[in-house]
Protein backbone atom coordinates (compact mmCIF):
# COMPACT_ATOMS: atom_id res chain seq x y z
CA UNK A 1 0.00 0.00 0.00
CA UNK A 2 2.79 2.45 0.93
CA UNK A 3 4.46 1.72 -2.42
CA UNK A 4 1.41 2.84 -4.41
CA UNK A 5 0.76 5.77 -2.07
CA UNK A 6 4.27 7.07 -2.71
CA UNK A 7 4.20 6.36 -6.44
CA UNK A 8 0.73 7.67 -7.26
CA UNK A 9 0.15 10.38 -4.66
CA UNK A 10 3.06 11.56 -2.54
CA UNK A 11 6.27 11.29 -4.57
CA UNK A 12 5.60 9.96 -8.06
CA UNK A 13 3.68 12.99 -9.42
CA UNK A 14 6.43 15.35 -8.24
CA UNK A 15 9.18 13.25 -9.81
CA UNK A 16 7.27 13.00 -13.08
CA UNK A 17 6.78 16.76 -13.15
CA UNK A 18 10.43 17.51 -12.44
CA UNK A 19 12.14 14.82 -14.51
CA UNK A 20 9.55 14.30 -17.32
CA UNK A 21 10.50 10.67 -18.08
CA UNK A 22 10.76 9.77 -21.74
CA UNK A 23 10.44 6.01 -22.19
CA UNK A 24 10.67 4.06 -25.43
CA UNK A 25 9.26 0.53 -25.52
CA UNK A 26 7.18 0.52 -22.34
CA UNK A 27 4.72 -1.74 -24.16
CA UNK A 28 7.41 -4.46 -24.13
CA UNK A 29 6.88 -5.11 -20.41
CA UNK A 30 4.27 -7.90 -20.06
CA UNK A 31 1.14 -6.79 -18.24
CA UNK A 32 0.91 -9.93 -16.14
CA UNK A 33 2.96 -12.89 -14.98
CA UNK A 34 6.55 -13.03 -13.71
CA UNK A 35 9.01 -10.69 -15.42
CA UNK A 36 12.70 -9.95 -14.90
CA UNK A 37 13.81 -6.41 -15.67
CA UNK A 38 17.55 -6.51 -16.44
CA UNK A 39 18.89 -2.96 -16.20
CA UNK A 40 22.24 -1.33 -16.76
CA UNK A 41 23.40 0.51 -13.65
CA UNK A 42 24.62 4.09 -13.94
CA UNK A 43 23.38 5.82 -10.80
CA UNK A 44 21.80 5.46 -7.38
CA UNK A 45 18.67 6.99 -8.90
CA UNK A 46 18.20 4.00 -11.26
CA UNK A 47 16.21 2.29 -8.51
CA UNK A 48 13.97 5.35 -8.31
CA UNK A 49 13.26 6.04 -11.97
CA UNK A 50 12.81 2.44 -13.12
CA UNK A 51 9.85 1.68 -10.80
CA UNK A 52 8.49 5.18 -11.44
CA UNK A 53 7.83 4.57 -15.14
CA UNK A 54 6.56 0.99 -14.87
CA UNK A 55 2.83 0.27 -14.66
CA UNK A 56 3.50 -2.73 -12.40
CA UNK A 57 5.26 -2.85 -9.06
CA UNK A 58 8.97 -3.58 -9.44
CA UNK A 59 10.98 -5.19 -6.64
CA UNK A 60 14.72 -4.70 -6.31
CA UNK A 61 16.94 -5.87 -3.47
CA UNK A 62 19.36 -3.63 -1.57
CA UNK A 63 21.90 -4.10 1.18
CA UNK A 64 20.35 -4.23 4.65
CA UNK A 65 22.39 -1.22 5.82
CA UNK A 66 20.01 1.05 3.90
CA UNK A 67 17.27 0.00 6.30
CA UNK A 68 19.15 0.28 9.60
CA UNK A 69 20.49 3.85 9.59
CA UNK A 70 20.12 6.05 12.66
CA UNK A 71 18.49 9.45 13.09
CA UNK A 72 16.44 11.43 10.61
CA UNK A 73 18.60 10.44 7.64
CA UNK A 74 18.26 6.77 8.54
CA UNK A 75 14.51 7.09 8.92
CA UNK A 76 14.11 8.75 5.52
CA UNK A 77 16.35 6.14 3.90
CA UNK A 78 14.34 3.30 5.44
CA UNK A 79 10.99 4.83 4.49
CA UNK A 80 12.16 5.52 0.94
CA UNK A 81 13.38 1.98 0.26
CA UNK A 82 10.33 0.40 1.89
CA UNK A 83 8.08 2.69 -0.14
CA UNK A 84 9.98 1.90 -3.32
CA UNK A 85 9.27 -1.80 -2.84
CA UNK A 86 12.91 -2.64 -2.14
CA UNK A 87 13.68 -5.73 -0.04
CA UNK A 88 16.66 -5.72 2.36
CA UNK A 89 19.24 -8.49 1.99
CA UNK A 90 22.19 -9.14 4.26
CA UNK A 91 25.16 -8.83 1.91
CA UNK A 92 27.88 -9.19 4.54
CA UNK A 93 28.33 -12.96 4.25
CA UNK A 94 29.63 -15.25 1.55
CA UNK A 95 26.10 -16.28 0.55
CA UNK A 96 25.00 -12.70 -0.10
CA UNK A 97 24.53 -13.08 -3.86
CA UNK A 98 22.51 -16.27 -3.44
CA UNK A 99 20.34 -14.62 -0.77
CA UNK A 100 19.52 -11.80 -3.19
CA UNK A 101 18.63 -14.26 -5.97
CA UNK A 102 16.48 -16.35 -3.63
CA UNK A 103 14.57 -13.23 -2.63
CA UNK A 104 13.93 -12.22 -6.24
CA UNK A 105 12.96 -15.79 -7.12
CA UNK A 106 10.20 -15.65 -4.51
CA UNK A 107 8.96 -12.43 -6.11
CA UNK A 108 8.84 -14.11 -9.52
CA UNK A 109 7.14 -17.23 -8.23
CA UNK A 110 4.37 -14.98 -6.92
CA UNK A 111 3.89 -13.74 -10.50
CA UNK A 112 5.47 -10.33 -9.97
CA UNK A 113 8.22 -8.15 -11.45
CA UNK A 114 11.82 -8.44 -10.22
CA UNK A 115 14.48 -5.87 -11.08
CA UNK A 116 18.15 -6.80 -11.29
CA UNK A 117 21.40 -5.13 -12.33
CA UNK A 118 23.43 -7.84 -14.10
CA UNK A 119 26.64 -5.81 -13.74
CA UNK A 120 26.29 -6.23 -9.97
CA UNK A 121 27.35 -2.67 -9.17
CA UNK A 122 27.21 0.80 -10.62
CA UNK A 123 29.36 1.49 -13.65
CA UNK A 124 32.43 3.49 -12.54
CA UNK A 125 32.66 5.45 -15.81
CA UNK A 126 29.39 5.10 -17.73
CA UNK A 127 30.49 2.14 -19.84
CA UNK A 128 28.63 -1.18 -19.79
CA UNK A 129 30.50 -3.97 -17.99
CA UNK A 130 30.42 -7.74 -18.06
CA UNK A 131 27.28 -9.23 -16.59
CA UNK A 132 27.27 -11.69 -13.71
CA UNK A 133 25.40 -14.91 -14.35
CA UNK A 134 22.89 -14.49 -11.52
CA UNK A 135 20.39 -13.03 -13.98
CA UNK A 136 20.64 -16.20 -16.08
CA UNK A 137 20.11 -18.45 -13.06
CA UNK A 138 17.09 -16.36 -12.12
CA UNK A 139 15.63 -16.73 -15.62
CA UNK A 140 16.24 -20.49 -15.73
CA UNK A 141 14.86 -21.13 -12.25
CA UNK A 142 11.74 -19.02 -12.72
CA UNK A 143 11.03 -19.46 -16.42
CA UNK A 144 10.28 -15.73 -16.54
CA UNK A 145 11.08 -13.63 -19.62
CA UNK A 146 13.90 -11.11 -19.32
CA UNK A 147 13.16 -7.56 -20.43
CA UNK A 148 16.30 -5.46 -21.02
CA UNK A 149 15.98 -1.92 -19.68
CA UNK A 150 18.57 0.67 -20.74
CA UNK A 151 18.85 3.75 -18.57
CA UNK A 152 20.33 6.33 -20.90
CA UNK A 153 21.31 9.36 -18.82
CA UNK A 154 20.88 8.81 -15.10
CA UNK A 155 24.64 9.19 -14.64
CA UNK A 156 24.25 12.77 -15.88
CA UNK A 157 21.29 13.40 -13.57
CA UNK A 158 22.93 11.97 -10.46
CA UNK A 159 26.65 11.20 -10.87
CA UNK A 160 28.23 8.86 -8.33
CA UNK A 161 28.83 10.68 -5.05
CA UNK A 162 26.21 13.33 -5.76
CA UNK A 163 23.39 13.63 -3.24
CA UNK A 164 21.05 16.01 -5.06
CA UNK A 165 20.10 15.05 -8.64
CA UNK A 166 20.05 17.59 -11.47
CA UNK A 167 16.65 18.51 -12.83
CA UNK A 168 16.84 16.98 -16.28
CA UNK A 169 14.60 14.77 -18.42
CA UNK A 170 15.11 11.06 -17.67
CA UNK A 171 15.47 8.90 -20.76
CA UNK A 172 14.99 5.14 -20.87
CA UNK A 173 14.76 2.51 -23.61
CA UNK A 174 13.11 -0.89 -23.10
CA UNK A 175 13.75 -3.87 -25.36
CA UNK A 176 11.55 -6.79 -26.30
CA UNK A 177 11.26 -9.71 -23.85
CA UNK A 178 13.93 -12.38 -24.16
CA UNK A 179 12.67 -15.95 -23.83
CA UNK A 180 15.18 -18.49 -22.52
CA UNK A 181 12.76 -21.39 -22.03
CA UNK A 182 14.73 -23.37 -24.65
CA UNK A 183 17.43 -23.75 -21.99
CA UNK A 184 15.06 -25.03 -19.30
CA UNK A 185 16.83 -28.41 -19.11
CA UNK A 186 20.26 -26.79 -18.77
CA UNK A 187 19.94 -25.30 -15.31
CA UNK A 188 23.28 -25.37 -13.55
CA UNK A 189 25.27 -25.43 -16.77
CA UNK A 190 27.71 -22.54 -16.36
CA UNK A 191 28.36 -22.30 -20.11
CA UNK A 192 24.64 -21.87 -20.79
CA UNK A 193 24.39 -19.33 -17.97
CA UNK A 194 27.25 -17.35 -19.48
CA UNK A 195 25.69 -17.47 -22.96
CA UNK A 196 22.36 -16.21 -21.62
CA UNK A 197 24.02 -13.43 -19.65
CA UNK A 198 26.08 -12.33 -22.64
CA UNK A 199 22.94 -12.20 -24.79
CA UNK A 200 21.26 -9.96 -22.23
CA UNK A 201 24.31 -7.68 -22.05
CA UNK A 202 24.46 -7.48 -25.85
CA UNK A 203 20.84 -6.27 -25.87
CA UNK A 204 21.65 -3.68 -23.21
CA UNK A 205 24.64 -2.51 -25.23
CA UNK A 206 22.48 -2.12 -28.35
CA UNK A 207 19.72 -0.31 -26.48
CA UNK A 208 21.98 2.01 -24.48
CA UNK A 209 24.62 2.76 -27.10
CA UNK A 210 27.24 2.48 -24.34
CA UNK A 211 30.68 1.01 -24.93
CA UNK A 212 30.92 -2.57 -23.64
CA UNK A 213 33.88 -3.72 -21.54
CA UNK A 214 34.32 -7.48 -21.02
CA UNK A 215 35.50 -7.05 -17.42
CA UNK A 216 33.51 -7.10 -14.18
CA UNK A 217 32.93 -3.56 -12.90
CA UNK A 218 33.63 -4.73 -9.35
CA UNK A 219 37.10 -5.92 -10.39
CA UNK A 220 37.86 -2.55 -11.94
CA UNK A 221 36.76 -0.76 -8.79
CA UNK A 222 38.95 -3.01 -6.64
CA UNK A 223 41.95 -2.26 -8.86
CA UNK A 224 41.39 1.51 -8.84
CA UNK A 225 42.92 3.43 -5.91
CA UNK A 226 40.39 5.33 -3.83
Amino acid sequence: MFYWLLKLVLLGPVLRLLFRPKVEGLENVPRSGPVILACNHLSFSDSIFTPLVMKRKVTFVAKAEYFTGKGIKGWFSRMFFVGAGTIPVDRSGGEAAQAALDTLLRVLRDGNVAGIYPEGTRSPDGRLYRGKTGVARLALESGAPVVPVALLNTDEIQPTGTLIPKIQRVRMRIGKPLDFSRYAESRGDRFVERAITDEIMFELMALSGREYVDVYASKLKEATPA
